[in-house]
Formats: C-alpha cells, structure tokens, sequence
C-alpha cells in the first residue's frame, strides 16, 4: 500500500512537472513576443552607433588620409564584432525573458502584447524614444539652474564637517 502511495505521488509530481515546464515555456513564449513588439533587439542600436562615432571622431583627430576611409571601416567592423559578442540580442535576450518573466506574470505579458499590438500601443512604441529623449534634455535644462545651488550646499557642508584649521599662535 505505501509503495503504491509512492508511485502515485512520483507520477503526480512527473506530471505537476511538466505542467510547470509547460508553463515556463509559454510565459517565456509570452515575454519574447512582448520583447519583439517593443523592438528590445534595438536596445543595444545607440551603443553600436556612439563606438562608430569614436572611431569616426579619431580618425579625424588623427588627421589620417581620405585613402585611409577602409582602414576605419576595418576597425569599426571589428568593433561591431567585439560589441555582438557582449550585447547582440542573441546574447541579452535570455536574460531579458528571464528579466521579464520574473517581474510580470504570462497573464500580463499577454496583456501588455495585446497593448501594443493596439493602435494606441503602436503609437507609444513609435513615440516614446523621441518622448525619452526629449523629456531627458527638458529635466537637464532645468537641472542646470539648480547645480550652483547643490555646489554651494555641497561646499557648506563641507566647511561644517571639516573644522577650520586653528590658526597659527602669535609668538610674543
């Protein structure tokens, strides 16, 4: 009778196992479609682009030659190469569905898919790197004004932490 007991309670947990891993792949399924429809393949894009401005940028600090154009076409191929092996998208995208999984559950995955395959949903993936970007030189513009301010706070403090050099005794 245990043994029996055993057994079933073996198959249930075999059986509870796939369900679990059934699961784990559809919540996975789930996260890399949401991943696709917000372009998170894209994410590494500004990366790739300022290393190709530096190579740019050097080539013209350097001074070097027009006839020298492939030799920073090499380079900057090269530097393409370096960077997919830390960050092209085969690399980051387990991570990111682990990422994803691990804070929303397939039912919101699913909801946030159903989202952005919506008209409004398209409308803030195309809009919200120009959203991004011109909200974070609208918060630095207005950062700037307050900068002097974090200085002199910042020196005040230090004036209060550090005592005063006592000043030097006046010989009679």
């Amino acid at each position: 009778m245990t043994r029996l007991r055993a057994i079933c309670t073996a198959v249930a947990l075999v059986c509870a196992s796939g369900q679990v891993f059934a699961d784990a792949a559809s919540h996975a399924a789930s996260a890399e479609t949401f991943l696709k429809l917000a372009h998170a393949d894209k994410l590494g894009t500004p990366v790739y682009m300022q290393v190709q401005q530096m190579f740019a940028q050097r080539f013209e600090q350097t001074k070097a030659p027009a006839a020298k154009k492939a030799l920073l076409e090499t380079y900057q191929a090269k530097a393409n190469t370096a960077l997919d092996q830390a960050i092209g998208w085969d690399k980051l995208k387990p991570d990111m569905v682990k990422l994803y999984t691990a804070n929303f559950s397939e039912s919101e995955l699913n909801d946030l898919v159903k989202f952005y395959q919506s008209p409004l949903g398209k409308k803030v993936l195309e809009k919200m790197p120009q959203l991004t970007q011109q909200s974070a030189q609208m918060t630095q513009a207005k950062l700037e004004s307050a900068v002097p301010v974090v200085n002199k706070l910042l020196e005040d403090m230090t004036n209060e932490l550090v005592p005063a050099a006592p000043a030097p005794a006046k010989k009679k």
